[in-house]
């Protein structure tokens, strides 16, 4: 197969799927993903040593190294290419004209357009698949054991509190999360729809519901729902990674498709009623109040028996749902994001989010890792193995070092400080000293670690340059207050050309240009 990487987080997804009884057509039909794709990591699953549930339970770096040995999973481009093509086919099809178009003529248009494409078998099936899907809606079904789904959305309308410091109203969205087998909802003001707190809202419901559905239905949310598609929408692979960490897969329900969710539009009207109404003459002073209120009102909600019928949907969820939901992990689940860096020649990888230096392995510099990191966390993974675990810092500039993976030559840099990079100076020259001194006062909101690299690479410049041309280019960085390595190197190579005329003028460059200099044997007595 040839073309797009496939995360882990779905294949996960699919194997879980798989698991639970589902067809792998059925499974690539819910997940949007080409047939042979299930069929490859489904193959690749059952012939590892190890079994499903302990596939699921490995990190998604080791995962990928155990399925793919490394090599990234591809589609194919000749169904990209025909995917394009499946609109003005089924409209070719539909014979509203009358035309007589058959399959195989169009197959035969297709092939003298791409002679490497398809053959027939292959051409009608996706034909055949598209066809199936652009059949008129259908409502999900809702006669489900119960514990197999939690539809999910945003309430409309926002909640509000009253900020005690500003005086400024505060708009919140509503969380609503919904079982419709028993229609027992949850419901929870939130920030924002923004990731993090979709993520807290979907926690909590679990929480409060003691347990865990099968499969999620969330509507097309921007924090759920990365390309809104009409039948195979994209889910964000956080929220991939959430359905992986409980133990359950997402479904998310076709845009423009309440039915798909009607449970969760039902609850949201009668939120409205049941929680919006009565609280339309109270203020609240913080989002905690607020959601006190909510549940308050939420659990009479749930206790008062339903029209015609002779129980509540609390009893309702205790006999339906609550005996089917899976158990709760012992953890929270943690947002996750990955990426790829460089170990570079200081055996650290630079994470940017962070602005920090987390080490590797020594053995691997120059060589690409695999990053994930989590609030609190962040691991390195080579070829398939964990390498390195470190503390997230929570200081830009922080160097996060285990000694082990230093190289022998890391002794040198064992507690280093700008005096020792300013004696360090002194011994060359003092005009050197000066603009160390430079270097490190400049910007005292940074840490000093950060100019390390800099001050290394002036040392080695003035090993390979001329003691006088070396000097008169620190000298001139200093009068220009431009005490930069690549400032000083450019000047080192053109040999301060242009400048002795200027260097001799006091008028023009004064002595006390860079005030803020010490000077080093400041840093003698200190």
């Amino acid at each position: 197969m040839a073309g797009k990487c496939k995360e882990m987080s779905k294949i996960k997804q699919v194997l879980r799927l798989y698991q639970g009884g589902m067809s792998k057509r059925a499974i690539g039909r819910e997940l949007g993903l080409y047939k042979g794709t299930v069929n490859k990591y489904v193959n690749l699953a059952e012939l590892d040593p190890l079994s499903l549930d302990e596939l699921l339970r490995l990190d998604d770096p080791i995962l990928e190294k155990r399925l793919t040995g490394g090599n990234p999973a591809y589609s194919d481009k000749r169904f990209d290419d025909l995917q394009g093509r499946l609109p003005y086919i089924a409209e070719e099809l539909s014979n509203k004209n009358k035309t007589h178009v058959t399959r195989y003529l169009l197959w035969e248009e297709y092939k003298q357009d791409n002679p490497n494409g398809y053959e027939y078998t292959q051409f009608c099936f996706h034909v055949n698949q598209y066809l199936d899907v652009q059949k008129p809606s259908f409502v999900m079904r809702q006669d489900r054991p119960g514990g197999e789904y939690l539809h999910i959305d945003y309430a409309g309308d926002t909640l509000s509190y009253v900020d005690v410091e500003s005086g400024e109203e505060i708009k919140c969205q509503v969380f609503v999360a919904v079982l419709p087998a028993s229609d027992y909802p949850f419901f929870k003001a939130v920030p924002s729809q923004k990731v993090e707190d979709f993520l807290d809202g979907l926690q909590s419901a679990l929480q409060f519901f003691g347990g865990v559905p099968k499969i999620l239905v969330p509507d097309n949310l921007k924090a759920a729902v990365v390309k809104s598609d009409r039948y195979q929408p994209e889910v964000n692979t956080i929220l991939e990674d959430f359905a992986n960490h409980y133990g359950c897969v997402t479904l998310p329900a076709r845009a423009y498709k309440p039915k798909d969710k009607a449970n969760a539009e039902g609850s949201i009207c009668r939120a409205y009623r049941r929680i919006y109404a009565p609280l339309r003459h109270q203020q609240f002073f913080s989002l905690e109040d607020l959601n006190e209120a909510i549940d308050g009102l939420q659990k009479l909600f749930v206790q008062k028996r339903m029209q015609q019928i002779p129980f509540t949907r609390e009893e309702r969820f205790i006999a339906i749902d609550k005996p089917n939901l899976k158990e709760l992990p012992s953890e929270p689940f943690k947002i996750r994001i990955r990426t790829e860096l460089k170990v570079q020649s200081n055996s650290h990888v630079y994470l940017g989010r962070d602005k920090s230096y987390y080490s590797a392995p020594c053995e691997l510099i120059g060589k690409t890792v695999k990053v994930e990191y989590t609030p609190t966390l962040a691991a390195i993974y080579h070829n398939g193995q964990k390498v390195a675990l470190h503390a997230r810092s929570n200081t830009y500039g922080s160097y996060i070092t285990v000694a082990s993976h230093m190289p022998s030559y890391y002794e040198h840099y064992v507690n280093l400080s700008p005096e020792k990079y300013i004696e360090r100076a002194l011994a060359v020259s003092e005009r050197l000293a000066e603009v160390v001194v430079n270097i490190f006062t400049s910007n005292k909101s940074v840490p000093p670690e950060t100019y390390y690299k800099s001050c290394d690479g002036l040392f080695h410049l003035q090993k390979t340059t001329a003691p006088d041309i070396f000097d008169k280019a620190c000298e001139i960085a200093l009068r220009f207050n431009q005490c930069k390595y690549g400032y000083i190197k450019n000047l080192v190579l053109s040999k301060c050309s242009g400048f002795k005329s200027a260097l001799e003028d006091p008028v023009i460059f004064p002595n006390d240009t860079h005030k803020n200099v010490r000077g080093p044997e400041y840093y003698k007595t200190h």
